[in-house]
């Protein structure tokens, strides 16, 4: 059974069912704190990678600051990095992966952190160019938060070697392709993403965004979509180092995970005691939601679901048969803001959590959580109390660094 209600009903409607169906009305995107810039990074910023192969003329530049790459140089995030024409350098980054920058590339790492934790990330921002990325121990502690951004796509990773190529205007006439983003798998697999429209691209195939349309038009929406290609381009060509690469894809998954043991065999690892702890987590999630509730901060609980976020309400009827109620992203938001106006002396306690992995690609991985919940809430709603025991159910997801509920579903006992 699904209802549709306007802006009052939904008002109306959490207010009778208490804060199990209003917390579960949240579907605005959570917005990330904006990744630093090359001219915001300062003195002692994070180090990326270093350098391992180079050949010709590649800098790295931060605010007005240039510098000419050597090997063994260290790299840092906001960096950005450019190749001339005929140059080429292979950076090793600090969780045994590879980034390859071929000839008149230019791109920056915004995001880097490599410390085996759930919030360990790698966003690199390529303006132009290719890359050929060979990803480490990050696609295994946050295999998520692994990212390549281009103008028109994001390309996630599942443990790969992969090259993304943003092919300029005058590349796309001189060799005659669109321009735009591509990507070739060379072993495992890529998602090209466009808004709400994802692409599996696997070994062997290619993935091609055009670039965004000029004309901005409704229709030319649809050519925005991510596509397979029949055949590999031809401006794809091996770099200098690429035989060397090509040894090192074979056991980049098994370097990795060594190196990674080994970080956490160290002394300071044991110290810290560091482990993937689901239920510590699931509790410290649910702790933040429920005190965004107690504080009446709607935009807090909002920002705790992902903007896809898929929300059901298993209410009780008369009689006491469970009717389902399937909310839509607009609705959530409208229904979550309007219980907070009218709620009044909320208190509410959990008799229970239970939290688990739920990693779907059979990985070692701490970033899915399937957590369960049961909650006594109490509290007036327009003036009228309410009291009810039910339960919870979450799926969490670490995006960003940030662990946001991408599916909920409450049932009143």
């Amino acid at each position: 059974m699904k209802w549709m209600f306007n802006r009052a009903g939904l008002g109306a409607l959490a207010g009778s069912l208490g804060l199990c169906f209003f917390v579960m009305s949240a579907a605005l995107p959570a917005h990330a704190a904006p990744a630093p810039t090359a001219e915001a990074a300062a003195p002692g910023a994070t180090r990326f990678a270093v350098v391992w192969r180079l050949r010709g003329d590649v800098s790295a530049t931060r605010g007005s600051a240039q510098r000419k790459l050597r090997e063994g140089d260290p790299v840092y995030v906001g960096e950005r990095v450019r190749a001339a024409a005929q140059a080429e350098a292979v950076l090793r980054t600090e969780d045994a992966g590879v980034v390859a920058v071929r000839p008149g590339t230019e791109f920056v790492a915004e995001r880097f952190a490599a410390e085996d934790k759930p919030t360990d990330s790698l966003t690199i921002r390529l303006v132009t160019g290719s890359l050929r990325v060979i990803s480490g121990w990050i696609s295994r502690t946050n295999r998520s938060g692994h990212n390549v951004v281009t103008a028109s796509a994001t390309i996630g990773i599942r443990g790969t070697d992969h090259e993304p190529y943003v092919l300029s205007p005058e590349l796309a006439k001189e060799t005659n392709n669109p321009e735009g983003t591509y990507d070739k798998v060379n072993r495992g697999g890529t998602t090209m993403k466009v808004g709400d429209n994802t692409l599996d691209i696997d070994p062997g195939k290619v993935g091609f965004v055009r670039a965004p349309a000029k004309v901005r038009e409704r229709a030319l929406l649809t050519i925005l979509l991510p596509v397979l290609l029949d055949k590999v381009p031809n401006f794809y060509v091996p770099g200098e180092f690429d035989a060397e690469l090509d040894r090192y894809s074979q056991t980049a998954d098994q370097e990795s995970q060594k190196q990674l043991e080994q970080k956490r065999k160290s002394p300071a690892a044991a110290a810290a005691g560091k482990q993937c702890a689901p239920t510590d987590i699931a509790k410290t999630w649910l702790a933040a939601l429920d005190g965004a509730i107690a504080k009446g901060d709607a935009q807090a609980i909002i920002a705790m679901f992902a903007a896809d976020v898929a929300v059901r309400a298993n209410i009780k009827e008369k009689g006491g048969k469970l009717a389902s109620v399937d909310l839509g992203r607009e609705e959530l938001a409208q229904s979550t803001i309007a219980a907070m106006k009218g709620l009044k002396d909320y208190k509410q306690r959990r008799v229970w959590t239970d939290a688990r992995l739920t990693d779907l690609a059979g990985g070692d991985a701490c970033d899915r959580i399937s957590l369960r919940s049961v909650v006594v809430e109490q509290g007036k709603q327009s003036g009228k109390a309410y009291r009810f025991e039910s339960l919870e159910q979450y799926s969490l997801e670490l995006r960003s660094g940030k662990w946001i509920a991408v599916k909920a579903e409450t049932t009143q006992q």
